[in-house]
């Protein structure tokens, strides 16, 4: 995971800030992974979904937090890796397999760093948040009970829905980076 930190080029001050927290986190002792270190926070894992023409994001309606955002969650035990993490959460989420997704970069696309309020009897605490970019090999999928709905969002419209700033920022950086 460390490795995988260290070769992320951050894209301004606020994301070289996270990478830094993430690794300070990789380096503690215990297992940040599980869902049950809060103290600061654990690892989660997130997936930006290209579409096939480039142009969209396949954004979820999150069943909690009623914003769209990009699939993801925590990282389980039985998970090989953070991209298996991210890739498992897509199938989950949005039913597209490891077969329709493309990792783009070859590593981590993006990090982020968010609190958590406490919530059903676990106290405040924060999400590091490891996000990747796939593209997607297909255009086709199907919503889970998980999320109260998907869909594809072309990016020069994400702003028009309702979502949050690191979501808006990972666009920022797709379309500034010339990653499109």
């Amino acid at each position: 995971m460390a490795q995988l930190l260290r070769e992320l080029k951050p894209h301004d001050a606020r994301e070289a800030a996270y990478r830094a927290r993430m690794l300070e986190l990789a380096a503690v002792p215990g297992d940040p992974f599980s869902r049950k270190h809060f103290e600061p926070g654990h690892f989660t894992a997130s997936s930006f979904v290209r579409s096939p023409d480039g142009k969209s994001l396949l954004l979820i309606l999150h069943a909690k937090l009623h914003k769209w955002l990009q699939p993801g969650g925590h990282v389980d035990p039985e998970d090989a890796d953070i991209v298996a993490a991210a890739r498992r959460e897509v199938l989950e989420e949005v039913g597209l397999a490891e077969a329709d997704l493309a990792l783009a970069g070859g590593g981590i696309f993006d990090a982020d760093i968010h609190p958590i309020p406490p919530l059903k009897g676990e106290p405040a605490h924060e999400h590091f948040d490891v996000r990747f970019l796939f593209d997607a090999r297909t255009a086709a999928f199907k919503a889970s009970a998980e999320v109260n709905g998907a869909k594809w969002v072309h990016l020069g419209e994400i702003d028009g829905v309702q979502s949050d700033e690191s979501v808006l920022r990972a666009v920022r950086k797709l379309t500034q980076t010339g990653t499109l």
